[in-house]
């Protein structure tokens, strides 16, 4: 099983599909690096001589900021919005939608599961 950058990745599948299990790599990236390397769209993981997986590690480390960087870096930025006090800061520290979607009704991944209002009984006609 290859290790690069913290994260195993899978042994059987393509190069440029297991290369996206990390953090901050796309599909744009993987196939990037995997053309830079000069490495086949049909190679898989398990084919890959311990010289090709040490190149891939020493591109990702060197080129490109991922995992635990990227991670830091992305909680930093909305930490800023929160402490900024603007709009899109407010959502995060309410936990509701930050890009203009509507919360009348949906938005149910960011406000969690639905809470019954106690009391509330339902009209019939």
């Amino acid at each position: 099983m290859a290790r690069i950058a913290g994260v195993n990745i899978p042994t059987n599948k393509r190069v440029t599909i297991s290369l996206r299990y990390i953090f901050g790599i796309g599909p744009a990236k993987a196939q990037e690096i995997c053309d830079k390397l000069g490495i086949p769209d049909d190679r898989r993981v398990n084919q890959l001589s311990d010289e090709e997986v040490l190149r891939i590690r020493e591109m990702v480390d060197r080129d490109y900021r991922v995992e635990g960087d990227l991670r830091r870096e992305v909680a930093m930025n909305i930490k800023r919005l929160m402490d900024l006090g603007c709009y899109r800061g407010l959502r995060h520290r309410r936990g509701l939608p930050v890009r203009g979607q509507r919360t009348h009704t949906n938005a149910r991944t960011r406000k969690g599961k639905a809470v019954a209002i106690a009391g509330k009984k339902k009209v019939t006609k």
